[in-house]
């Protein structure tokens, strides 16, 4: 009962943060798409918001890590100015054309105010853990409408092979709740058609299994990208708020190498198309560059819808190749290169159930279990700690980060 009435009300404080911040975020997306001018507005937009993070935001800067390191140590605590900077900031990214995604956002306004409602409640050390997660299950059901998804994630995210079961009801709740309480606020998801699933047969799995190693190695690609041009930025430009800057002007310059802004903002866009078999070959790449050089230099929002958008697209190019229906392969590519990205494998096959159906799932478990293998000890988020390897090949101690590796590399 206890849980049942401190998870419920997780559920309501993420699912009405996480209603707010679609509205915002769709209206934010809406006037980018209605004013293209905005877009020169992206390094005025990245700066300003580095420079409120550098002056107030105190260890709020670390995002989603902040989160991670409570939930393992409880040595921090995360401060409620979290949720309105990360809220304002991300919605700024979208409106002037970053491209970065928003399940960041949900989850680090959901911690944000579970951990002040933990406060309030006077929980104790372990307790505190619990609702912590409750905040992440809370904050990424109710931002995708993945309820189930969103409980699994909370208990696997936080260490590499390890799941944490003590919080199983209490995350339950918390994202169930969450995701009715953000329909509720009348707001919709996008859901896309998978189309035909080609029937079980040895062959199709061959070519689901050559495919999974694609989205591995592009979930590594992606994540070490990311890291290593936030260490470039870092190296060569001091200061966070020049850093965004010099960063905008970064991403006005591809958009006139490329001669598209398709590779802006969520990427919506280019999931319905990857569904219809109409992305170009490489439209992945150029979202995974995008995505890498704008949260790179420090503009806030999450990884995931970018990676669904990389994901999608590099399955429909997949699917062309190996001639099979496109909609079936961008969604494996959907879930896979995310289960690489995050090491998370269960999650993402459960999602894939819940956005899709159970009709591919066979294939939909082989892709993210073998992209999760593919991705190697690299990941989205680098205080995820290693509980186990991924093979004995990698010797590693029990307790280390991503952050850690990184380090010894």
């Amino acid at each position: 009962m206890k849980w049942i009435l401190i998870a419920g009300m997780v559920g309501i404080l993420a699912g009405s943060a996480s209603a707010l911040f679609l509205a915002g975020l769709e209206l934010a997306t809406d006037s980018r798409m209605s004013h293209p001018w905005l877009l020169y507005l992206l390094p005025v937009g990245g700066a300003f918001m580095s420079y409120l993070y550098y002056k107030y935001g105190k260890n709020a800067g670390k995002g989603n890590n902040l989160i991670l390191e409570t939930i393992h140590h409880g040595k921090e605590t995360i401060p409620l100015r979290m949720a309105p900077l990360v809220l304002g900031g991300t919605i700024l990214t979208h409106l002037f054309g970053g491209s970065a995604g928003r399940e960041g956002t949900a989850i680090q306004m959901g911690g944000s105010l579970a951990a002040r409602l933990g406060r309030l409640l006077r929980l104790d050390a372990v307790d505190t853990r619990i609702i912590l997660m409750c905040g992440i299950s809370g904050g990424f059901g109710s931002v995708f409408g993945t309820p189930l998804a969103g409980t699994v994630f909370a208990l696997e995210v936080l260490a590499i092979g390890i799941m944490r079961y003590e919080a199983l009801l209490p995350c339950f709740i918390a994202g169930f709740v969450g995701s009715v309480v953000t329909d509720a606020w009348g707001i919709h998801h996008v859901h896309f058609n998978i189309g035909s699933v080609p029937a079980l047969s040895w062959l199709v799995l061959l070519k689901v299994l050559i495919a999974s190693v694609a989205f591995g190695l592009t979930a590594l690609l992606f994540s070490t990208l990311t890291h290593r041009v936030k260490k470039v930025y870092a190296h060569w430009i001091k200061h966070p708020a020049l850093r965004s800057f010099v960063g905008g002007i970064v991403i006005i310059l591809l958009v006139f190498i490329f001669g598209s802004r398709d590779y802006l903002g969520l990427g919506i866009p280019l999931i319905e198309q990857a569904f219809g078999g109409q992305v170009p070959d490489f439209a992945f790449l150029a979202k995974l560059l995008f995505t890498a050089l704008t949260l790179g230099a420090g503009f806030l929002g999450g990884e995931v819808t970018p990676l669904f958008v990389i994901g999608a697209t590099l399955g429909s190019t997949l699917g062309a190749v190996f001639h099979e229906p496109f909609g079936f392969f961008a969604a494996l590519g959907f879930i896979a290169v995310f289960s690489g990205a995050a090491n998370t494998p269960l999650a993402c096959f459960v999602m894939g159930i819940e956005l899709f159906g159970s009709g591919a799932s066979v294939y939909m478990l082989l892709a993210c279990i073998v992209a999760y293998l593919f991705s190697g000890h690299t990941g989205i988020y680098t205080s995820q700690q290693v509980g186990a390897s991924k093979s004995k090949l990698f010797i590693l101690k029990g307790g280390e980060t991503l952050s850690d590796l990184n380090r010894k590399e």
